[in-house]
């Protein structure tokens, strides 16, 4: 039985990828198991065969590369089925062909419910990138480097708020330093897949949190569709005071050593300016976090004030509570949306650990948990 994607993805199989390794590696449904039909050499030899010589002779010479490993492939299938013994194998290959049609035969002959992607992998893909097109409510949580936003998001997706986590998703969080004490990051391709795994569960919330970030998350880019839909969306500001922005910065990169440290600042040595990357990498050496992060901190600021000149503001929730009471500081009330050139609304968490901050943000009103949205999906 063949399946058109959204029924595909709505299953409760196990997903059963049967492209090359080098396929799978490039990008994959979140969640896929890679079971090659061929390696990525004899998916190669296999291909120059059909170009040279035709199909029957790309059929026969896979065959004989398959044959010595059926019952290989068949107990693999036995066991990825026992995953999942209510519901059928989801299989795939790049275009729901041959690949996925033998696999799926011998899954059968096997007495192992199957049933196939319509289009393939690359159906998956076309789906992928129209999810990104469609209109998304959008909110942009923002602030200066150090604020705690990413774990700040992290309380309120805890407490019920529809949020889309880039930086982790992407394992890295955004700076010439992001990538530090990260685990390797995906190919672009992937965190598409990935950031739309996270979305479509989303598709019927009333407003959708992201971090406010660059275009690209260290190599990851944002698809140009959301990407467009970022720029335009109402963003809220939190605001730190420095000192505790710097220890949360020597908290998150501290321990990372003095050379990466040093690269990661020499790589942004032209933007600092001589003076401040010297003085930057002379607390590096003198292992002074906190001065190291001071120095950088400008280049930061500066930055980010420039890029929030003209953003949408946020507007506030009607009937919503006041600011918590148990709050180290009152924080102010914030400041009605301006015309353009003026900043967004911005909010003063203080002192507040992430999950205060985030009862002061849901208290407030400018946030608040996930709602259906009316009207068509």
């Amino acid at each position: 039985m063949r399946l058109a994607i959204e029924t595909f993805l709505g299953g409760q199989g196990v997903v059963v990828d049967v492209r090359s390794p080098g396929e799978f590696r490039q990008g994959h449904i979140p969640g896929a198991h890679n079971l090659p039909l061929f390696d990525d050499g004899q998916r190669a030899q296999v291909g120059t065969t059909y170009k040279h010589k035709g199909r029957q002779a790309a059929v026969l010479e896979g065959l004989a590369l398959v044959g010595p490993r059926l019952e290989s492939l068949g107990q693999q299938l036995v066991r990825l089925a026992a995953l999942t013994p209510a519901a059928p194998l989801r299989l795939h290959c790049w275009r729901g062909g041959m690949r996925s049609e033998s696999v799926a035969w011998l899954a059968q002959g096997l007495d192992l419910p199957v049933v196939v992607l319509q289009g393939g992998y690359k159906a998956y893909r076309s789906w992928t990138l129209a999810l990104f097109g469609r209109p998304w409510p959008l909110r942009l949580l923002g602030g200066r480097t150090g604020s705690g936003k990413t774990e700040l998001l992290l309380e309120l997706q805890a407490r019920g708020v529809a949020v889309i986590d880039l930086e982790g998703l992407a394992n890295h969080r955004g700076s010439s330093f992001g990538g530090l004490g990260q685990a390797e990051q995906p190919s672009s391709e992937h965190f598409e897949n990935l950031l739309a795994t996270a979305l479509w569960p989303l598709r019927e919330a009333e407003t959708i949190w992201f971090e406010d970030e660059s275009a690209q998350v260290g190599r990851c880019r944002i698809p140009l569709g959301l990407w467009r839909q970022m720029q335009m969306a109402p963003l809220l500001a939190v605001q730190r005071p420095i000192e505790a922005r710097l220890d949360h910065l020597v908290t998150l990169y501290g321990t990372q050593g003095q050379l990466a440290l040093a690269e990661a600042t020499q790589r942004i040595a032209r933007r600092l300016g001589p003076q401040r990357t010297a003085l930057a990498l002379e607390a590096i050496a003198q292992e002074n976090w906190h001065e190291a992060c001071r120095q950088i901190l400008d280049y930061y600021d500066r930055c980010y004030d420039h890029g929030l000149q003209g953003r949408p503001a946020l507007e506030p929730i009607r009937g919503a509570a006041g600011p918590s009471s148990n709050s180290s500081s009152e924080p102010p009330t914030p400041a009605a949306p301006g015309p353009a050139g003026e900043r967004p609304r911005s909010w003063d968490i203080g002192l507040a650990p992430a999950p205060e901050a985030a009862e002061q943000l849901l208290a407030a009103g400018l946030i608040r948990p996930i709602q259906p949205r009316l009207g068509p999906v």
